[in-house]
């Protein structure tokens, strides 16, 4: 019975051993990234990203931050432990080694005449005849009893002395740490064992492994669901405008998960109402064109007319049901606009390219739902050749502010940011009617905004020509620059209601063929890891050259400053197409900001493979030349595809037009240099 309840006593320890091996290692690793964490985010200052309470360090937000549903569980299991230890503390104190003195009130030493004095006192407090409680009679005879033989017989004290219990030498025991009450059944103590071992060694890491299997078969490791994936794969087309590109966006599993409600549809109605001119419904139709998107599926209805909402910042009117619905969709649009934009560029050909003009618009979609824009807006209209999208992410600015600047000839985003700060305060000040804090407002915006640059060359690495079929290198480096100073930062981005960072997407394109040769995404925020992959690449780069050491590091120092000074590496490698000449462009596209899209141009000459051992030519004028993605000041080229892309809605029939016109296009056609137009109805494939 004894040995029972010592078992019984050692279940809260083998609990709190299984409980402390995986919480203690995980709590540390959370503290060491919250240690390392930046303790201050580089984020606008604008008013209006103040008032919209998504930097407030406010204790309540403090408190939302970090009242997690994975930091409540660990606080929870933290507190369970805390309470198990206490527990053990107490118990521990119950079950004692074996000392007769102690029991006996006795100090070490103490003489026989002092021992039979105190256990005649004893005796007449516990013994059965004096006491007939069963309590006092147990601790009687376990105790008192044993203690007074140990310091009196002369063989129960030897034994004392030499294996510290009376009774001698005490047997090794096994025990199960299980509580008492499982064990109180008489001869289940042996199936209480298997049971407990096949549960702990064998159910239960198998029904982690299987709920671990299900979460991962049915998610990518950008918790995305493949389910999404392989709908964005077969819906997405080398023609897709980019108006189009949201009918393909809204159809992620994630969104078809989205609750639909009864008690949504009056406010969906309403909603409707105020962004139907956003639908690219036929207005001659338009009676059908209800019909017909009302008798989509319902999750599909919701989530466009909830992404309508925030292009058009018309939120505030929905209903406290429908505002969970619309959070939901934006945090995840950022993971589901990157893998949207990754089956873009993924390889479609024999020659591994992907497709332009979808990856175009899914950049511009995301740079909408950031700055919540409409994507009406950057159509050309009177007098503003890119649209008015790019104004309208400035604070302050509205339609008829942008008319009022227009009045002084001032037409396109970029021709606003070349000012100088004084003329752009004299502009906006006496032409459009804005206050000095408004004004100052768009200059922190502004200043937050990137100015970026590309330095990009293709080369065969060893050889001086490129042939047919050589492995190309791509060496790219994109510097950022902004008003502030800044390098990494965070987007001006007041009606996003998450925290979202910069992306940039580098993309080798020819624009005559639609093709993308080469993609890679580009991050400024973590310096530390742009170092470590400038620095490997490099090393990889020059050791191939078969430069030495010396030379190795001095180029490697170059690229860590390179990098500290706000550029970042992009090398890739690409398979060379068939003999002749390409004018291939090099696109830096950001998914946060518009107007501040780069590209350069590359002329690429293939030649003709020869026998081995015999290589002639170079690479024909491969100077790149850095150029504003919105303007339009290039010369149109023998049908070449250097279109505007940031206003990149054409109509069929302009499509079709440029189909005619375009010579050995492979995968799709895109518009002409500087060709804008009303959204199209259907896709040309």
């Amino acid at each position: 019975m004894a040995a029972s309840e010592e078992n019984s006593a050692l279940f809260p320890i083998f609990i709190l051993t299984i409980m402390a091996l995986p919480i203690v290692p995980y709590t540390i690793t959370k503290l060491c990234r919250a240690a390392t964490k930046k303790s201050k985010s580089i984020h606008c200052q604008c008013s209006e990203c103040s008032r919209s309470g998504k930097y407030r360090k406010s204790i309540f937000k403090r408190i939302s931050n970090v009242s997690t549903c994975s930091n409540l569980t660990l606080l929870l299991l933290w507190v369970v432990m805390i309470v198990l230890v206490y527990y053990i503390k107490n118990i521990s104190r119950e079950i004692q080694v074996f000392d007769p003195f102690s029991i006996l009130g006795l100090e070490p030493g103490a003489l026989e005449s002092e021992i039979k004095k105190k256990y005649r006192r004893l005796s007449v407090q516990y013994h059965p005849d004096k006491n007939p409680d069963p309590e006092a009679t147990k601790y009687f005879v376990e105790y008192i009893t044993k203690a007074y033989q140990a310091l009196t017989d002369p063989i129960a004290r030897e034994n004392y002395e030499k294996y510290g219990h009376p009774d001698g030498r005490q047997g090794f025991q096994m025990g199960i740490a299980l509580p008492q009450f499982l064990l109180n059944i008489d001869g289940a103590s042996g199936g209480i064992l298997l049971l407990w071992i096949v549960g702990v060694c064998i159910l239960l890491p198998l029904v982690i492994a299987v709920i671990y299997l299900s979460r991962s078969s049915k998610y990518t490791g950008n918790y995305v669901m493949h389910q999404t994936l392989s709908t964005y794969y077969y819906l997405m087309k080398p023609s897709l405008a980019p108006s189009k590109v949201m009918d393909v966006f809204i159809k992620a599993a994630e969104y078809m998960e989205i609750p639909v409600r009864r008690t949504d549809d009056e406010p969906l109605q309403k909603l409707f109402m105020l962004v139907r001119s956003e639908l690219n419904l036929d207005l001659k139709n338009i009676k059908q064109e209800q019909a017909k998107f009302w008798k989509q599926h319902p999750a599909l209805v919701k989530t466009e007319l909830l992404i309508q909402a925030q292009l058009t910042r018309e939120f505030a009117t929905l209903s406290p049901s429908l505002q969970g619905d619309f959070r939901r969709i934006l945090e995840i649009a950022p993971r589901l606009l990157e893998e949207l934009m990754k089956m873009a560029v993924i390889p479609r050909n024999a020659q591994g390219h992907g497709w332009l003009r979808p990856a175009i618009g899914v950049v511009e979609l995301s740079q909408s739902i950031i700055q919540a824009v409409p994507l009406s807006a950057r159509k050309a209209t009177g007098g503003f050749p890119e649209g008015m999208a790019p104004f309208l992410q400035l604070p302050h600015i509205s339609e008829t502010v942008i008319k009022k600047v227009a009045r002084k000839k001032v037409r396109t985003f970029q021709e606003l940011r070349d000012m100088n700060s004084q003329e752009r305060a004299d502009l906006l000040i006496q032409s459009a009617g804005l206050s000095s804090a408004e004004v100052q407002d768009i200059e922190v915006v502004l200043g937050m905004m990137p100015y970026l640059t590309i330095e990009a060359t293709c080369e065969t690495e060893g050889e001086e020509g490129i042939q047919e079929g050589d492995i190309v290198t791509i060496h790219a480096w994109v510097n950022i620059k902004r008003g502030n100073g800044l390098i990494g930062a965070l987007p001006h981005a007041p009606y996003y209601p998450f925290h979202k960072e910069e992306n940039f997407w580098l993309l080798l394109a020819d624009s005559i063929s639609n093709n993308v040769w080469f993609s890679q995404r580009v991050s400024f925020m973590d310096e530390a890891a742009a170092i470590t992959a400038a620095s490997k690449a490099i090393e990889e780069s020059m050791e191939g050259s078969g430069a030495n050491v010396k030379e190795t590091g001095r180029a490697v120092s170059e690229a860590i400053e390179k990098v500290k000074g706000g550029s970042r590496l992009v090398m890739g490698k690409f398979q060379a197409p068939s003999e002749g000449n390409y004018g291939l462009t090099c696109y830096c596209l950001c998914d946060s900001w518009l107007g501040c899209d780069r590209r350069t141009n590359i002329k690429l000459k293939i030649l003709k493979r020869t026998r081995a051992g015999t290589r002639g030519g170079a690479v024909a004028d491969e100077g790149p030349t850095v150029e504003d993605g919105i303007e339009e000041d290039e010369e149109d080229q023998d049908g070449e595809y250097d279109d505007d892309y940031e206003s990149e809605y054409s109509e069929d029939e302009e499509d079709d037009q440029d189909t005619k016109n375009k010579h050995g296009t492979a995968n799709g056609t895109g518009d002409k240099h500087g060709q804008r137009a009303d959204n199209s109805n259907t896709d040309e494939e």
